[in-house]
């Protein structure tokens, strides 16, 4: 399929929330008109600006105060800060309501990068909350044994655990919750079956899906569940058999690799046309394979359309506004309505979907994508969530192998 690539900004996902079951009306709607591709220039930059025209990727990622102590702080997960993925979207959103209060923010990276033991995690939240910290966002899955250890040494300071779980003290039957963890997951199914429906819909019938964390990781498990239903339910519309070529290997590090780019190499030569990575800076392995071979990409988390022309869209998620939605809890006396629970959001919340406005798709329409993420919303299109079930058996028109 010919490359182009799209004038117009990233669509910004955003969203309301209700507490104590009152239910808000998001403050966001999709998009109305249709963008096609187009021969172009690809556009460098991307702001991120609210109504004021204030430019929140200018925001700087350092700042200095003069008693030394930081309100708000960030404890990375693996790789880099600006990755352009993960930790980059959960940063954005705190800086941006760090930026609209008044607050100081620091981040801090665990020591030893992707090799980050749970006691390089706890250092790192341990230096952030004795620096001052009311609030510490903590990003990925891999924090949880950490983060037990943290919540219960500093019980004063309310801990933010995106992409986690519920973190308890005891065990058995007499474990509780922590309080003052407030946990957040996405409905990443959702996001991933927008992507794989849009895709085969596009015409796209030998897709690939490479993810991070080795097959351990929970969001890139539910993404990559959620877009084999997608891919299965838009073939059997279209009445036409598919296949997904589906590996974890190379992903464990989430980092970018030589064998990762040559083995979607060898995909794409042998005729994959697009694959979806999940894995943060894995996907400059992916960008880099798919340049060399004419193939396509579906980005991750963030709207990655900036980073590759080979990119078609994203599967999205709203790390900035989930993040800013918890510090308004903490900055708003309302943490009772989070600590010790698990939020998960998704299409109902508007916090999960495809970014129509820089997409590459010339088949499947943007009032097309509304009518299905409208159905999702409303509940009437329904992703499952166990991804223990993502085996080649589990379909009927999608030919899943898995290498």
């Amino acid at each position: 399929m010919k490359k182009i690539i799209a004038l117009l900004l990233a669509a910004t996902l955003l969203f309301a929330f209700a507490a104590c079951g009152k239910k808000e009306e998001p403050t966001t709607s999709q998009p109305q008109s249709t963008t096609k591709k187009q021969q172009t220039t690809q556009t460098t930059t991307k702001k991120e600006e609210d109504k004021s025209g204030i430019d929140y990727s200018k925001i700087p990622d350092t700042m200095s105060t003069e008693d030394g102590k930081y309100e708000i702080a960030f404890v990375t997960d693996i790789g880099q800060l600006l990755d352009k993925s993960f930790n980059q979207g959960t940063w954005e959103g705190l800086k941006k309501y760090a930026y609209d209060n008044g607050k100081s923010y620091k981040y801090y990276q665990p020591a030893n990068g992707n090799q980050a033991t749970d006691t390089d995690r706890y250092n790192a939240m341990k230096a952030a909350a004795d620096a001052g910290a009311k609030a510490v966002i903590c990003a990925g899955y891999l924090q949880g044994e950490a983060l037990r250890r943290a919540a219960k040494e500093y019980p004063d300071v309310n801990f933010i655990f995106i992409d986690g779980s519920i973190i308890e003290e005891g065990e058995g039957e007499d474990s509780e919750p922590l309080d003052n963890v407030a946990a957040i997951d996405y409905n990443e199914e959702q996001s991933g079956f927008l992507a794989g429906y849009a895709a085969v819909m596009d015409g796209y019938t030998r897709l690939g899906f490479t993810g991070g964390g080795a097959g351990t990781n929970p969001s890139c498990n539910r993404f990559a569940y959620g877009y084999a239903q997608g891919i299965e339910q838009a073939a059997k519309k279209l009445d036409k058999e598919v296949e997904l070529t589906l590996s974890w290997e190379y992903g464990a590090s989430f980092s970018p690799s030589a064998e990762l780019q040559t083995m979607l190499g060898g995909w794409y030569a042998k005729g994959t046309e697009v694959v979806f990575c999940c894995g943060g800076p894995m996907c400059q392995s992916a960008f880099a394979a798919a340049s060399a071979n004419d193939g396509e990409v579906i980005g991750c988390d963030v709207d990655q359309s900036q980073e590759s022309d080979t990119v078609i869209t994203s599967a999205l998620k709203g790390l900035r506004e989930s993040v800013e939605f918890t510090l308004k809890k903490v900055y708003d006396d309302k943490w009772t309505d989070i600590g010790g629970k698990l939020t998960t959001l998704g299409a109902k919340e508007n916090a999960v979907g495809l970014p129509t406005d820089t997409w590459q798709m010339e088949s499947f329409t943007v009032e097309d994508y509304n009518k299905l993420f409208t159905a999702m919303k409303n509940g009437e299109i329904a992703v499952d969530r166990d991804y223990e079930k993502l085996k080649p058996e589990s379909f009927e028109k999608l030919k899943l192998v898995v290498v």
